[in-house]
């Protein structure tokens, strides 16, 4: 186990480097010059140079790169132009608010996706198989922000049972029609993994064997679902990287204060240090997500440990 563990780090660390320079070079060769953004129109060229050597961007961009990260590898991501707050200081809470929201988010995608996917999987009735892939891939196909201004308006707007915006203290009434708006995707690509997984499956031989031997029901199911197990942990751990990543709409859409929304704010003021720093997070957080699921799946798949 040690050893998977750690060739497959071994492996990750280049990731992590590259992903390092591809994060400052999109922030960076973006056009438009951050520090006239937040100076006010009169500000004198003295200044501006001031300013712009005080965050090293009067540097060459290699030499920026690599003072950057010198820096981002003792932890330190810099300090937002905007408040002056260190970068850190400023993104530790909108991580952890979007932690917040991916994990009910997934929480909800894995309870109906697998849901679903069995129903689809094990059914013998055509029209049930039918149905539930329906319903799969119109969940697949709903935008995010569309999803998200429909719930407001029925149970928000008209209703008004739930919120339509922000976090609360946070509770469950402000999380929960973000929360189903972000499941949705997720839940219909689960879905459809985890019925092709039980489809194919219940084809194999073993599974044959255990119904000629009699065995019905629950103890053929526990035998599919943990063949399936591998599967719908490699999903759910993408598509948890990827909430943290890909909720900019709809964290903007209910105004709830993660990453995305930080995000947005910090595109339209060209604040770059929170650009990187935020982008940066969000990026390895995603290469180790999927770093941690392929250890986990050490322990429900044989075949992983004698490869």
């Amino acid at each position: 186990m040690l050893r998977y563990f750690l060739r497959r780090l071994v492996y990750t660390l280049p990731i992590a480097l590259g992903v390092t320079l591809v994060c400052f070079a999109l922030v960076h060769l973006a056009p438009g010059d951050p520090i006239s953004a937040v100076l006010p129109e009169n500000a004198s060229p003295a200044v501006i140079e001031e300013i712009k050597a005080a965050y090293g961007f009067d540097k060459p961009l290699p030499m920026q790169y690599l003072i950057w990260l010198r820096h981002v590898v003792v932890g330190d991501l810099g300090t937002s132009i905007k408040t002056g707050r260190p970068v850190t200081v400023e993104i530790g809470p909108a991580i952890a608010n979007s932690m917040l929201l991916a994990a009910a988010s997934i929480a909800l995608a894995f309870v109906g996706g697998c849901a679903l996917g069995a129903v689809a999987g094990y059914t013998r009735r055509r029209g049930v198989d039918r149905a539930v892939t329906a319903v799969a891939v119109t969940g697949v196909s709903l935008p995010h922000y569309w999803l998200g201004m429909v719930l407001i308006v029925f149970f928000s707007v008209e209703l008004r049972w739930l919120p339509a915006t922000g976090m609360g203290n946070p509770d469950l009434a402000h999380l929960l029609l973000p929360a189903v708006t972000l499941a949705v995707i997720p839940m219909g690509i689960i879905a459809r993994s985890v019925r092709a997984s039980v489809s194919e499956i219940r084809r194999q031989e073993f599974v044959q064997t255990l119904y000629a031997k009699g065995l019905r029901g629950p103890g053929v199911f526990l035998h599919v679902a943990k063949n399936v197990a591998p599967t719908v942990m490699a999903v759910m751990g993408l598509q948890f990287a990827q909430m943290l990543g890909g909720s900019i709409l709809v964290e903007t859409v209910f105004s709830w204060p993660g990453t995305g929304f930080l995000l947005n704010s910090a595109i339209f003021t060209r604040d770059l240090p929170i650009l990187q720093g935020t982008i940066l997070v969000l990026a390895m957080l995603f290469v180790f997500t999927n770093l941690l699921v392929d250890v986990l799946q050490m322990f429900v798949d044989p075949r992983v440990k004698r490869a």
